[in-house]
Formats: C-alpha cells, sequence, structure tokens
C-alpha cells in the first residue's frame, strides 16, 4: 500500500501498475513518518530511493526499523549463528530428546512440550489439573484425534470424532476417556473430593504447570510412521525437566530480566494470573536455554553481527515462554502474540529451544533463517503479481533497503543522499523539522486504545536492552512505556481527550515541515465513532484539509483476535493536504450520497478480490464522515480553542448527516442493498458520540 501511494504521488506519469512491477529512484525526495512503529512507510520509501525521517517513543520501534535498513554480511552472520547454536547444543540438546515409542531411539528431538495449569484443591489439598478439554490434536494433519486421559495421563489415539459419551475406555487405565474437561469459567471440581475451586489463585505466586504430553521426530523410523509422534511424558521426560530445575537453581544472571510487571490494560490479566515479574512467564528449562543462548551472543566480537542475533532472539522469544498455546488443528505452537495482548491460557505449549532443522518452527534456527531471508530480501526486494492462479514474483533490482546514516534532521535536509535516513526513539511531539523541507508524511498512526504496544514490546525489550542496551542510549530507558505516548490507555488515565491532545501535537509538529502542497497521508480504522474525532481535530489544528479518503485491506482475516467475528479488515486512508484541489462528487451533503461513496469503496475491494464485512462497511463510512466533518469545519476552525471545545465541535460535526443509528443503516445499505444495522447482530454500540470524553473506552 505504501510503495503505492508514494509512487502514485512522485513516480511521474503513466500507469501505476507499471511503475509498481518496475525499478524506481526516487532520490531527493524526503519523506517523514512520525508513528514509525515496524517501519512499512519508512522501508518502503527508503526502498524507493527517498531521503527518511523515522520517529517513534518506543526503542523497539527505533531498534526493529535501525536494523531493517542497516547492512550485514550475512555470511559472517550465518557463520556466527551456526557456532552459538553447536555451542548450545552442545549444553543443553540432551533436555530436548526423548525415547521413540516406535522404535526405542534414546535420542528423539522433542518439537514441543505441552503443559496443563494445575491448583491445590481448597478441601483435600491434592493436585488439580486445570483441562478446559482433554483433545491434544485433530485429525486433520494427523492420522487419529489424540486424547489424554484424565485419570492416568495416558495418550489415547481415536479414530472417530471425539463425542462425550461415545468414546472408548482409556488404553492404559481402563478409565472413562472424556472431552470436555472440568475447568471453565473460573472454576474447577476437584476430581477427588467434589470441591469446587476458583481460579486463578493469584495470593499462590504464579501459575504451576504439569507436563502432560510431547510432539517429537524421529528421523530413525520417520519414513515408515504415518502422521505425528506423539507420547506421554515418561519418567525420562521427567527427570529431563527436574535437571533443567537443578540447572537454574541460581537464577540471578544480569541477562534475565527481574523487571517488575507493572499495572495496564493488558498486563492486569498477569498480575491476575500471579505473574510479578517478567522472569515468570518463563520456566526453568526455557531460563537455562535463554541464559544460555544470551551468553553464547554476547560472545560475538563482530557488532552488527553480535546485533543481528540479538534481534533474532528479542524475536524468538514470542515462542519460548509459559503463554504460548498448542494448536489443535495446525499442530503448531501458537506465540504470545497471536492475539494482540497477554492470553493466559490453561493449556500452554514450551517449543524446542534451538528447534528441529527443518522441521516446526518457534526454534532459534528458525528464526536465523527468517533473518537472513529478510536481508536477503532488502539486499534484492520483488514483488509478487498473479499469473493466472499462480503467483510471480517480480525483481525490482536495483532497488535495495539500506540506509546512510544522518546524524540528525538537519544534517538530513542539507544532504539528501540517495536513501540517507535519520531514525531516532523520541516523542515526536519534539521534533523540529525545518519549514519547507519535507515532501510528504506517510504514517500509520495508533488506532486510539486498540492495541497497547508498548505493553506488549516490554515483554522483549527487557530481554533486549540487556544484550544491547549499553551500546545504544536509545535502549537506556528501563521501559518501553512513556507518559508521553499517543494511544489511549485507561489504566494511566489517558482518554480520547488525551489521545487527542497528543495526536494534535504530532500532527502540527510535522505538517509544518511540509512544501506547500505536499501530502501528510495515514491510515486508520475502528468501530467507534468517538475515535474518529481526535482525527478531526488534529487535522484542523494542522491547518490540513483531506482531500481524499481511500479504502485498502489491511488486517489478515484469518488474525485470532478478528477471525469470525465481522470486524473491519480494512483501513481507510486518508490523504491531507494545506492547498489542494478534491472531487465535488466527495463532499456528500446527505446520507444518500454518503451511501454512494461507501458503495464505491466496497465495489473497488471487491473488484480486487476482497470480500467486505459489516464492519468494513462501518470503517469506510466513518472515514468519510470524518473527511466531511474536516471540509465542514475548516473555515472558522480556532486552533486555540479549549480541547474540550474543538473535540465538541468535531463531534457535532460527525452527526451532520443524520443520527448514528442512521449512518450505520445507510453504511449497511451500501454493503448489502435493503440491509439494515439490525440485521447483522451486535456487533456495534450505537451510542451518539459525546463527553466527558475521558470516560470513553473502545471496543
Amino acid at each position: 500500500m505504501f510503495r503505492a501511494l508514494v509512487l502514485s504521488e512522485f513516480g511521474g506519469p503513466g500507469d501505476l501498475r507499471g511503475r509498481f512491477f518496475r525499478s524506481n529512484d526516487l532520490s531527493g525526495i524526503l519523506i517523514a513518518d512520525p508513528f514509525m512503529g515496524g517501519g512499512t512507510p519508512v522501508l518502503e520509501a527508503n526502498r524507493l530511493g527517498c531521503s527518511v525521517i523515522g520517529t517513534d517513543i518506543n526503542p523497539m520501534a527505533f531498534w526493529i526499523v535501525r536494523q531493517a535498513l542497516a547492512p550485514i554480511d550475512r555470511r559472517r552472520f550465518l557463520e556466527e549463528a551456526e557456532r552459538v547454536v553447536a555451542a548450545v547444543e552442545s549444553s543443553l540438546g540432551p533436555l530436548y530428546e526423548t525415547t521413540c515409542v516406535e522404535c526405542g531411539d534414546p535420542h528423539a528431538p522433542i518439537k514441543y512440550f505441552i503443559w496443563v495449569k494445575f491448583i491445590q484443591c481448597r478441601g483435600c489439598r491434592h493436585e488439580v489439573a486445570l483441562f478446559p478439554g482433554y483433545l491434544i490434536a485433530k485429525n486433520d494433519r494427523h492420522t487419529h484425534f489424540v486424547l489424554t486421559c484424565g485419570e492416568c495421563g495416558a495418550l489415547n489415539q481415536v479414530e472417530e470424532k471425539p463425542v462425550e459419551g461415545s468414546l472408548p475406555d482409556c488404553h492404559a487405565c481402563s478409565g472413562t476417556l472424556h472431552v470436555k474437561g472440568p475447568a471453565t469459567r473460573g472454576r474447577c471440581v476437584c476430581p477427588s473430593c467434589g470441591t469446587e475451586n476458583r481460579y486463578p489463585q493469584s495470593k499462590e505466586g504464579p501459575p504451576k504447570h504439569r507436563l502432560i504430553a510431547l510432539e517429537y521426530s524421529c528421523g530413525s523410523c520417520r519414513k515408515a510412521h504415518k502422521g505425528r509422534f506423539f507420547k506421554a511424558p515418561d519418567e525420562k521426560d521427567l527427570s529431563r525437566v527436574a535437571e533443567a530445575e537443578r540447572r537454574m537453581v541460581r537464577d540471578d544472571s544480569p541477562l534475565i530480566p527481574d523487571d517488575v510487571i507493572p499495572e495496564g490494560d493488558e498486563t492486569t490479566r498477569l498480575r491476575r494470573w500471579g505473574y510479578h515479574q517478567f522472569r515468570e512467564l518463563f520456566n526453568r528449562r526455557q531460563l537455562l536455554g535463554l541464559r544460555t543462548l544470551a551468553k553464547e551472543i554476547l560472545g560475538v566480537t563482530d557488532d552488527e553481527t553480535r546485533f543481528a542475533l540479538s534481534t533474532v532472539f528479542s524475536d524468538f522469544l514470542r515462542y519460548q515462554n509459559m503463554l504460548c498455546r498448542y494448536d489443535t488443528y495446525a499442530l503448531k505452537c501458537q506465540d504470545i502474540f497471536s492475539v494482540h495482548g497477554f492470553p493466559v491460557g490453561l493449556i500452554q505449549c514450551e517449543a524446542n529451544l534451538l528447534g528441529i532443522p527443518g522441521i516446526g518452527s518457534g526454534g532459534f534456527r528458525h528464526f536465523v533463517a527468517k533473518y537472513d531471508r529478510a536481508k536477503a530480501y532488502c539486499e534484492a526486494p520483488f514483488e509478487t503479481a498473479m499469473d493466472g492462479r499462480k503467483k510471480k514474483v517480480i525483481q525490482t533490482s536495483p532497488e535495495r533497503i539500506e540506509a546512510t546514516w544522518a546524524k540528525g534532521i538537519e544534517d538530513l535536509a542539507a544532504i539528501r543522499g540517495p536513501r540517507s535516513a535519520y531514525i531516532a526513539a523520541r516523542s515526536s511531539r519534539t521534533v523540529n523539522i525545518p519549514p519547507g523541507s519535507l515532501d510528504a508524511v506517510f504514517t500509520d498512526p495508533p488506532y486510539f486504545a486498540n492495541v497497547q504496544y508498548s505493553e506488549l514490546m516490554d515483554f522483549c525489550y527487557h530481554w533486549l536492552r540487556r544484550l544491547v542496551g549499553k551500546d545504544f542510549p536509545e535502549l537506556q530507558a528501563p521501559s518501553t512505556r512513556s507518559e508521553d505516548e499517543v494511544v489511549g490507555n485507561a489504566t494511566q488515565g489517558r482518554g480520547l481527550g488525551e489521545f487527542t491532545e497528543g495526536l494534535s501535537e504530532v500532527f502540527r509538529s510535522f505538517a509544518a515541515g511540509l512544501k506547500a502542497g505536499a501530502p501528510f497521508v495515514f491510515t486508520y480504522h475502528h468501530n467507534s465513532l468517538d475515535a474518529y474525532v481526535p482525527l478531526i481535530v488534529a487535522i484542523l489544528d494542522a491547518q490540513l484539509v483531506c482531500s481524499a479518503a481511500l479504502p485498502c485491506p489491511a488486517e489478515m482475516r484469518a488474525s485470532l483476535h478478528i477471525n469470525g467475528t465481522g470486524s473491519a479488515t480494512v483501513d481507510t486512508i486518508f490523504v491531507c493536504r494545506g492547498t489542494g484541489t478534491t472531487r465535488k462528487s466527495w463532499l456528500a451533503t446527505d446520507l444518500r450520497g454518503l451511501g454512494g461513496l461507501v458503495s464505491e469503496d466496497l465495489g473497488g475491494l471487491r473488484a480486487g478480490g476482497c470480500t467486505p464485512t459489516a464492519g468494513d462497511a462501518l470503517c469506510l463510512t466513518f472515514g468519510h464522515l470524518a473527511r466531511i466533518a474536516v471540509w465542514n469545519l475548516r473555515s472558522g476552525w480556532e486552533v486555540r480553542a479549549p480541547i474540550e471545545t474543538r473535540m465538541q465541535r468535531a463531534a457535532l460535526a460527525l452527526r451532520g448527516l443524520g443520527s448514528l443509528e442512521e449512518v450505520t443503516d445507510a453504511a449497511m445499505e451500501a454493503l448489502c442493498p435493503g440491509g439494515r444495522s439490525s440485521d447483522f447482530g451486535p456487533l456495534f454500540e450505537v451510542r451518539e458520540p459525546g463527553v466527558p470524553w475521558d470516560d470513553v473506552v473502545s471496543f
């Protein structure tokens, strides 16, 4: 999307599709991104030869973009990675082996360890396993369904779909097999005494886990074996767990974070489960492995290679913790951020630390290969296009992603060398850009309180700063959280008012650096109309108007946190300028005109192969409402008026075409002629925007 946007503005005359799939050189163009995040606008502009300015208050954003733009000797990187892996494997390899139940090979590598949480019964003091269900694996990618016995712990392979009441008895103890477990909605009945217990038990500290199953691989009999390899842990497997715990008796290594988990919109869930330090999110074997691996990485003498391996380490942490889940369908580990939060399940998955070459996912080897593929792409980026039903790779050499570093914004503005870059971990509110120096701003700002990035990124950051923090002042902060962060956060008392003020300050700061008529382009989506008020205020405060609002697919439909919910999977692209023109047809003055604009957008999405959802229709409608409100308010807008006054004016302008219920009906009519919001179920909260703003919580 950002490649297309930059090329449509600066690529010159001719067909955009043709320019998109060939090499381009836009050297001499200076583009800025005040909400750099993962760096997509910065990287795409750099690839096209532009000079770039990227800022973000989150130090993890700085690090990710820095590593993407930094050149690296890939051969040396792979050689050092191999040395690190070999050293760790010689020390810890046996802790990730088991005996194959098919051929007796005692060195079969384990892919995944599957654990269940347990509590102590308040009645009989026996251990109570918190099984929400006993199904370990489905038969979609295995020959059988796999169930664990709630009485003896044996694994049972079942041919037919497991249905409560029609299951065979356990092959080991002849007990009754079940699909549904006893743990549900925070309650679990003790099988020994019948006492109902509640969980989580935060006063007891972090949850305790019991190993219940292994998925492994056996090279000796893999060719003759059908399906996956599963087994219940035997005595040797449990002894290896105990050995790892003995080796981690002293866990006071400075490489292991001892940072306290603070209260937050997302982290409060962790504290409710008894987690109070980030180190408690890992079991002893994981801590032992991570400590050993980090120590080996620190021994790498070449700085850029060490930085790269440290980045790999911070990335693969997502699969090396006790919040990961085992996907019973895909038969693989789901990383901690498979949803945008800190989900705490009852069944957890521990992935092999180093990983098995060519098998499974979540190991350090897999992430080394991932990083190498990423840097190979930076050296020779490409695009993919459909050739009939097949994807065709189209090389765009000599484009590349690699920066020449500038010392500061003033230096960059003066040099304008090809692919020169200035990136910083700092608040974009305080950035001073020389007036008339920017050719464009392209950015993807926070969507109010949709994702608490700093709360999530602290999980990786506390490890990363112990590896590379001494080399970079940007990584000296004790946390990625900041009071100046532009995002809604109920725990920290930042509501819609604070978000509006912060967004306005950033927009004003960067818009002041634009050349006359240069575009300020950003993406946004939200299913709450309230959340569009800050956009209106920020655009008008920056003395811009919205000349276009374009639809674009954004979120993957299969994302776990939105799959099947009807939520928005598209963004509205807001194109703003201080001067310029817009189409009269885009300035709808009634609901019929608004519906026509949304219908046109939905038709474009369908033509591109996307099937719009009800959430998409609503978000695109809200985007057009916001754009129209900007035009209706631009005359006589008072930047110095109190923030409450400006927000109130924006809210009233959003209602200019009708009530929220009428607007929602218009959106559903555009999606499906004859449709009304009531036809689509309780997807949306129909509520007029109002004050007090700080009491508003997004959903």
